[in-house]
């Protein structure tokens, strides 16, 4: 921050203490314990007559100010948006002394009737005031002017990205429409869970500390357990321990759930993220997108009310069906090689054409992931199931019943984005043993996010697992999607950033 901005910052934060110092010698608690609220502003507008006179109780920010002697006017903002109250000293007696002392950002408490301006505002005639928070930090509230030209020009605005994502609070009360995005979100996660609850599928917890990690190929966090002296890991996904539910006999299991992977950060990827999986006895993957199609249909619907959104500046409709290609035909379209039969000199060329960064990498199956993420991908704009890929990428997946090579999964795209990812699950202990002992040897090898064994995992499976249809969605990307937000920041209350600096 500018040091002229800073030394004014710290002004107003002195003369806000000195105010608080004041406050308390006149016999006002500027920190109270509770107001009895009532209303809201979107309720009195919405609900406004002329008569009877409507009494009313509403609590909020202040956002604007108004004084004009021995009245005032001024903006309240609550969680439904903003109203003006009027407030006079003969109403509210020595309540006014203290709100003389009041700045933009204090809460403050209100009793009284609602009524119509002159100018036509529906407002609040304050009867009784009591101060609820006082504010010891000056709000950056964004000021607007019109030049000589009649064109509205706005500055001070809390615009800063970084500074707006570490402190969600300011950014919350001072760009409210962001509170949109929020709102959906939610609505989003209880429609998914109203959708699955309806299905007949249960809502499970299962361990985040865990001896072993697995379900993904990903570096996890590492933390220590001082009783048992011995390390955990965070869990990376949910899907070793839902599978072994499957084991035990349920039918259908599902978790949302916080996963947390050791990865960089970027416009899709944060360290904490939400997730949810789901597994279904005696299905496959091919019933699997069925599934996740209707489900996304009843979000869309019934959040947002139509199957049409944009994401930026691109149209998607999510008609059903979806699309559906293969990954080993979409690629081979695309670059004109057949990845299961070519080798990993050839794979690297092929990255290497398509940008694709493929330092360090000898895995076919990583190979293949590059060039599909750099040729293929990018291209994925409306809604598409990618199907069959390689047995390298897959080691949880059952191979495929009538092609080499490849396993039964899927990925759903958007907008050239991954939003979901399924199998049919593998059940076969042996097979699964022999896949674990693969990613051990890719990790002796150098591939830091190959699977550990989990021997109990397949103890489970010894037992007998059904055939069984198993999916991931990312919550936090779907909602980027659905609510146009190029970064997933912009979707998390609180994203993970960099310590911040000192000055």
């Amino acid at each position: 921050m500018d040091n002229n901005i800073q030394q004014d910052v710290n002004v107003l934060i002195k003369r806000r203490y000195e105010e608080l110092e004041e406050l308390k010698a006149k016999g006002f608690e500027p920190f109270a314990y509770s107001f009895d609220v009532d209303s809201d502003s979107e309720d009195i507008k919405n609900n406004f007559q002329e008569e009877p006179k409507r009494n009313v109780k509403i609590a909020g920010r202040i956002m604007a100010l108004r004084r004009m002697g021995k009245a005032s006017f001024t903006h309240l903002q609550d969680q439904k948006g903003r109203i003006q109250v009027y407030l006079r000293k003969d109403d509210i007696g020595e309540a006014y002394d203290a709100f003389k002392l009041l700045d933009i950002g204090d809460i403050i408490g209100v009793e009284g009737f609602v009524f119509k301006t002159k100018t036509g505002e529906i407002s609040v005639h304050v009867t009784s005031m009591t101060l609820l928070a006082k504010s010891l930090r000056p709000m950056p509230i964004a000021k607007e002017a019109v030049d000589e030209n009649g064109n509205k020009i706005i500055y001070d605005q809390f615009a800063d990205k970084e500074l707006r994502y570490r402190q969600r609070y300011v950014d919350l009360i001072v760009n409210p429409e962001i509170k949109d995005v929020f709102l959906k979100r939610s609505r989003i996660i209880t429609t998914i869970r109203s959708f699955l609850d309806a299905g007949g599928y249960l809502e499970v917890e299962t361990p985040i500390l865990q001896p072993l990690y697995g379900g993904a190929a990903a570096r996890p966090f590492i933390t220590h357990h001082n009783t048992l002296d011995t390390d955990l890991y965070l869990r990376i996904a949910d899907e070793l321990y839902l599978k072994r539910l499957i084991v035990g006999g349920f039918n259908g299991v599902y978790e949302i759930s916080k996963d947390f992977r050791n990865e960089g950060m970027d416009r899709t990827h944060n360290p904490e993220f939400t997730m949810m999986e789901i597994y279904v006895s005696y299905k496959d993957y091919n019933w699997m997108m069925s599934f996740v199609e209707s489900m996304i249909h009843k979000v869309c619907t019934e959040v947002f009310g139509t199957l049409e959104f944009e994401f930026e500046g691109q149209k998607i409709i999510f008609n059903t069906p979806w699309q559906r290609v293969s990954m080993i035909d979409a690629i081979k379209e695309k670059t004109g090689v057949d990845v299961l039969t070519a080798g990993a000199n050839e794979l690297k060329a092929v990255a290497k054409k398509f940008g694709a960064d493929v330092e360090g990498l000898e895995s076919k199956g990583k190979l293949i992931d590059e060039i599909f993420s750099a040729a293929v991908q990018p291209d994925l704009i409306q809604p598409t199931f990618v199907i069959d890929y390689p047995l390298e990428l897959s080691p949880l997946a059952k191979k495929h019943r009538t092609k080499e090579g490849v396993v039964e999964r899927f990925e759903g795209y958007v907008a050239g984005r991954e939003i979901c990812n399924a199998f049919s699950e593998l059940n076969d202990p042996i097979d699964q043993k022999s896949r674990f002992e693969g990613q051990v040897k890719a990790r002796e090898e150098g591939d830091d996010e190959a699977h550990q064994i989990d021997e109990d995992f397949i103890r489970a499976l010894e037992y007998g697992m059904p055939p069984t249809a198993g999916l991931g969605v990312g919550i936090d990307r779907l909602v980027m999607l659905l609510t146009n937000q190029s970064s997933i920041r912009d979707v998390l209350f609180f994203p993970q950033m960099k310590p911040e600096i000192k000055k």
